[in-house]
């Protein structure tokens, strides 16, 4: 089983060295790759004042987490969730070094010591160079609905970003996605067969194939090895 859990956060501002703190994480699980509705949100009580600034992002004051807990009373839930589970995470050292930050406070292990971390902003500089690559940016490349996205909030960018992977991605999604490479092929071959019907074949130009192995790099880079495609043709 393959568990990933997507992942934001908003803050009281920019830097946890300034003493910055999180007041809202929100987890959207995926198991292997379909989202499961086992979610995680939070709304945490920061014990200091919110940055005009950041306000202006994620349109929360501190009147309006004065009843919330404090990230030590949700810590060890928070904890549980993410363990041993792929952190899928936009522009991911923001959102791990104040994860981190908090725990240290509370002397709690990083969030880092069982679970693996996947940045899809390196991701999507990876596929995607020279071009903006914020969220809204690729909810319009990808053809994501984000009307809803009037501020910045965990939860919903959470759940737009499990959406932008699974589009950056979608080769994994392809023919073999949860079988063996070898059953791949077997379906392949099966749907072949049911068809003996001589076929015109259009075979790719150099310039096509190139693009093709260049792509297909691209994606085995931003998925950390694991491009199906390759699976299939060794």
């Amino acid at each position: 089983m393959s568990r990933q859990v997507v992942l934001d956060t908003e803050t009281t501002g920019l830097d946890p060295a300034l003493g910055h703190r999180i007041i809202e994480i929100a987890c959207v699980e995926m198991v292997n790759r379909r989202l499961t509705r086992n979610n995680f949100h939070k709304r945490v009580h920061p014990d200091r004042d919110i940055d005009a600034g950041a306000t202006a992002v994620h349109g929360m004051t501190l009147a309006d987490l004065v009843h919330e807990p404090k990230f030590a009373e949700i810590a060890d839930e928070f904890l549980r969730y993410v363990d041993g589970a792929e952190l899928i995470i936009h522009n991911a050292p923001f959102d791990v070094g104040f994860l981190n930050a908090e725990l240290r406070r509370i002397k709690k292990p990083p969030v880092t010591g069982n679970c693996t971390v996947t940045d899809t902003l390196a991701m999507a500089k990876d596929l995607h160079p020279g071009k903006r690559n914020n969220l809204d940016a690729l909810c319009d490349r990808y053809q994501i609905d984000n009307s809803a996205r009037t501020v910045h909030g965990a939860l919903l960018d959470a759940e737009l970003l499990s959406d932008v992977y699974i589009a950056m991605t979608r080769g994994q999604d392809s023919l073999a996605i949860g079988l063996d490479a070898g059953l791949g092929i077997a379906l392949v071959n099966v749907v072949s067969a049911a068809r003996p019907e001589k076929l015109k074949v259009l075979r790719a130009d150099q310039d096509e194939e190139k693009r093709h192995v260049d792509h297909v790099a691209a994606i085995n880079g931003a998925s950390g090895g694991r491009a199906v495609w390759l699976a299939l043709v060794v």
